[in-house]
């Protein structure tokens, strides 16, 4: 394990954009590919929207519910085995779909087992490209994260090709081979150890919830062998709030918030857009290509939005960079019903593509803007987990307003305007935080001028005090020689 004061900035640090690069690649890009399967699925198995919906839903929902689990086995255990583990379980779930008679056999499978398997991969894999960049985080963020853009770019196509070739069930046969090079991408994630990551066994022990008698026995332990851990209750207590103390963080509170909003509003999009272009008369290959356009651009937002939030004139900005780009794709959202074709729909793939790939660059950046690089594994799976209910309940319900309301119009509208108001959140939320500010600062500056008024007079005071006691001396002196006269 590698010893370093502070992120180094390099080195292996590109090794480890790569293997995240593989990783968004193999989940994030693969779930998005799923949509493609929805016609399929719905004719083969004869459900409505709303009950094939539930395959989506589940994948996404397990990846960010199960986060905190990959966060904690590569806490605890390793990153590299989290990581492998997850890719044998994601492609075995894949594989069993390849199988499946009825819907709630892909709940399980595809649903349930690969959704566990990507989360197992994914925000560990995330989290060390945090620990491993410092000045140039949000470039490596940009270049890891748009693996999930190339893999939608090159995967929509290539699946849509399979299908035709080989039926949906080859095509999630040869998926699950795919997604097994995530064991490879796990064996890249060589693990490393920061200052600010742990603390010594004699900082510890300066607690005060550890009794005396304890601090003894384990200060001689410590000088015994340096390297022993100490599994005692309160030690165990103490690591575990420590780890998720940045939950009662205001910031977080405000960002978690806004995160469900914008979560509830992304998802249905994935899952709807190839659904809705057929629905206006555009084929199959076009609207697989309209995934493909939405992830190529999708790469373009994630690296120049990484890269151009990393200058010094943007990087105290990141914060409205990001609200800017969620406000953005809601907007897009509110205009996709009137587009009704493919030449209208082209841009729209575009616009999207693009500020989607901006805002999940941004979301680890301003993840460790927040909590800092010590909890940003924890902080990942935190936030992650939060998207795990809108992903879940939002494609069903979107479904659900299509089946009742026979348009796309209401789905796309409700989308929109929670993406929105999750921008309008945070706005509100930086605007407070910056009034609050002011009224310290003024607070402050009012305490300060008291402070020199006070000052100046205590001196003024002691140099009357000094002059008034010479005064009576060279009085006294005065008298004295008078007398003598």
């Amino acid at each position: 394990r590698a010893q370093h004061i502070g992120p180094p900035d390099g080195g292996w640090g590109w090794m480890i954009v790569a293997g995240c690069f593989l990783v968004t690649i193999c989940t994030r890009a693969v779930t998005r590919c799923i949509s493609i399967f929805f016609v399929e699925f719905q004719a083969y198995f004869g459900q409505d929207y709303a009950r094939t919906a539930w395959i989506h839903s589940i994948v996404d929902c397990a990846t960010m519910l199960c986060a905190p689990v990959g966060s904690l086995i590569s806490n605890h255990v390793s990153c590299q085995v989290g990581i492998m583990l997850g890719g044998l379980l994601a492609s075995t779930g894949l594989i069993l779909s390849s199988f499946a008679t009825a819907l709630e056999h892909l709940y399980l499978s595809l649903g349930v087992l690969t959704g566990l398997g990507f989360a197992l991969c994914y925000s560990p894999a995330i989290a060390m490209v945090g620990k491993y960049f410092n000045k140039r985080k949000a470039l490596a963020y940009g270049i890891a994260m748009s693996g999930s853009g190339i893999g939608t770019f090159i995967l929509a196509p290539v699946v849509q090709l399979l299908i035709e070739q080989f039926s949906w069930r080859g095509a999630l046969l040869i998926l699950g081979g795919f997604v097994l090079n995530l064991c490879v991408c796990g064996a890249l994630m060589r693990p490393i150890s920061l200052k600010e990551d742990h603390k010594t066994i004699p900082e510890f022990l300066e607690q005060d919830h550890i009794p005396e008698t304890e601090k003894q026995d384990l200060k001689q332990m410590s000088i015994c062998s340096p390297l022993i851990k100490v599994w005692s209750r309160e030690c165990l207590c103490y690591c575990s709030w420590n780890e998720y103390d940045f939950l009662l963080m205001p910031g977080f509170m405000v960002l978690a918030v806004s995160v469900l909003f914008m979560a509830y509003g992304c998802s249905p999009l994935f899952v709807y857009l190839v659904p809705y272009a057929l629905s206006v008369g555009v084929s199959h290959h076009q609207a697989a290509f309209l995934m493909s356009i939405l992830g190529v651009i999708d790469i373009i937002g994630n690296i120049t939005f990484g890269w151009l939030t990393d200058r010094r004139c943007l990087k105290k900005h990141r914060y409205f960079c990001y609200l800017f780009a969620v406000g953005m794709d809601g907007l897009c959202c509110l205009f996709l019903p009137v587009l009704q074709n493919f030449p209208l729909l082209v841009p729209f793939s575009f616009t999207f593509g693009y500020f989607d790939g901006a805002y999940v660059t941004l979301i680890p950046v301003m993840t460790a803007d927040v909590v800092g690089t010590s909890s940003l594994s924890s902080a990942l799976g935190v936030v992650y987990f939060l998207h795990a209910i809108p992903y879940l309940v939002s494609p069903p319900v979107a479904g659900w307003l299509v089946d009742t309301t026979g348009s796309y119009t209401a789905s796309f509208l409700l989308c929109g305007f929670s993406m929105i108001f999750s921008s309008t959140l945070l706005c509100f939320a930086r605007l407070a935080k910056k009034i609050k500010r002011t009224h310290l600062r003024s607070l402050t500056s009012d305490t300060g001028m008291k402070q020199h008024m006070w000052t100046n007079g205590a001196i003024a005071y002691s140099v009357t005090a000094e002059l008034d006691q010479k005064d009576v001396e060279f009085l006294a002196v005065d008298t004295n020689s008078c007398s003598n006269r």
